[in-house]
């Protein structure tokens, strides 16, 4: 609840690294020369001339070289300061790319949620050189995910789905809740979670799903697993954690750090078997 305030603002990418000085004529000479400060070499002033602009060099694509960038997508009224201890994990392990999108609790229909994050999803590709970002994504966050890649061919730039506690199957929430249309689009009836269970042949993002019995806001607590034949997809029990738990639990956390660093051996697998994290 403290930390709510510090993340309601959107996140700022991190800056194109700046491009180093270019090396110029020494002592102050040009190439044709004439002295920087407007003097010949023989004292005589001469009109100054603009220094030709020199072109920022080329980012280099660091696919390959190091952890793809890891994007972090909030639930349900909520914002990227759930993601605090997280981010602050993935950092001291290894990852350098590590950015959270705030999308407006005023958003009423996930599909429109979807697009945006595609759009940030090609940002983040063009401005750090990598082809494809993971994604974790709690409750609402991991269904926005999940609808990007199954739907709009996200599969193409998100590598892997870590979800937290989301309602892959729909959830079935207070009724008094319901009155969100996009609280409604959770709920197991609704045609969101219909397009989410049609077939999705060749659907190259793997997802990592973690549950707990403990979590009272998915009923059944087992919606928050994938069940679904055309998803590479595993599911991972962890005990005793609440909903809202999930995205600062240490477990958890080392949980996703295991996920991302095994996704590229687990590429290409089939649907895994449930684990368990006690």
């Amino acid at each position: 609840m403290l930390l709510y305030p510090t993340g309601m603002s959107q996140e700022r990418p991190m800056p194109h690294p700046a491009p180093p000085p270019a090396a110029g004529p020494p002592d102050g000479l040009r190439t044709d020369g004439l002295r920087t400060d407007g003097l010949r070499t023989d004292g005589h002033l001469t009109p100054k001339f603009p220094q030709p602009a020199v072109a920022a060099p080329t980012l280099l694509p660091t696919e390959g070289r190091a952890h793809p960038p890891v994007l972090l997508l909030h639930g349900f009224i909520d914002n990227r300061s759930v993601f605090v201890l997280l981010r602050r994990s993935l950092h001291r392990h290894g990852w350098c790319h590590v950015e959270a999108l705030n999308y407006s609790p005023l958003t009423c229909d996930l599909r429109k949620a979807a697009e945006l994050l595609g759009r940030h999803v090609a940002e983040v590709c063009a401005r750090t050189g990598h082809r494809r970002v993971d994604i974790v994504g709690h409750s609402l966050g991991g269904l926005i995910a999940r609808y990007y890649v199954q739907r709009l061919g996200g599969d193409a730039h998100v590598r892997t789905v870590v979800t937290l506690g989301t309602p892959h199957s729909g959830t079935r929430i207070a009724p008094l809740m319901s009155a969100h249309p996009i609280v409604r689009q959770m709920r197991p009836d609704s045609e969101v979670i219909a397009e989410l269970s049609l077939p999705a042949p060749n659907c190259r993002t793997r997802f990592v799903a973690f549950w707990s019995e403990a979590d009272q806001v998915m009923i059944p607590a087992t919606t928050a697993r994938i069940d679904h034949p055309d998803v590479i997809a595993e599911n991972v029990h962890v005990a005793g954690v609440g909903h809202l738990a999930l995205p600062v639990n240490g477990t958890v956390a080392a949980g996703i750090r295991a996920a991302l660093t095994s996704a590229e051996e687990a590429e290409g697998e089939g649907t895994a078997d449930a684990v368990s994290v006690a």
